[in-house]
């Protein structure tokens, strides 16, 4: 169950994305998926926002010096293509959509590259 501190900060987050696009979250894994048109394009953890990112919007994250989302399995570090979002991000509701709008398009090719794979083992 979340505490109440990041309950409150995921709703504050919902929130300021709520501004420029319709966003909803979901509870997974101690933490929140954020999705727009049914796409899992974000995701909140230990009171973090995390953006994913392609190769088109990678650049913007390094160029930043922001990191990617990792967590421990079996002992093993694991790196997501979800990078922390710049909190100067945020503040600037162009930059915000924009950014918004380069994750929603990573999530979709993500998505897409995964279905192909699935088909050609098939």
């Amino acid at each position: 169950m979340p505490s109440q501190e990041a309950i409150a900060f995921k709703d504050k987050i919902v929130n300021q994305l709520t501004q420029v696009a319709p966003v909803t979250a979901r509870a997974m894994f101690g933490g929140y998926g954020l999705y727009a048109d049914g796409v899992m394009f974000a995701l909140i953890a230990d009171e973090t926002l995390y953006f994913k990112v392609g190769d088109e919007n990678r650049a913007d994250y390094l160029e930043a010096d922001m990191g990617p989302f990792r967590y421990e399995r079996h002992g093993q570090p694991i790196q997501m293509s979800y990078y922390q979002l710049p909190e100067t991000v945020l503040e600037d509701p162009e930059t915000l959509l924009s950014w918004i709008e380069k994750a929603q398009g990573a999530a979709h090719r993500s998505k897409k590259s995964k279905k192909s794979k699935k088909r050609k083992q098939s």
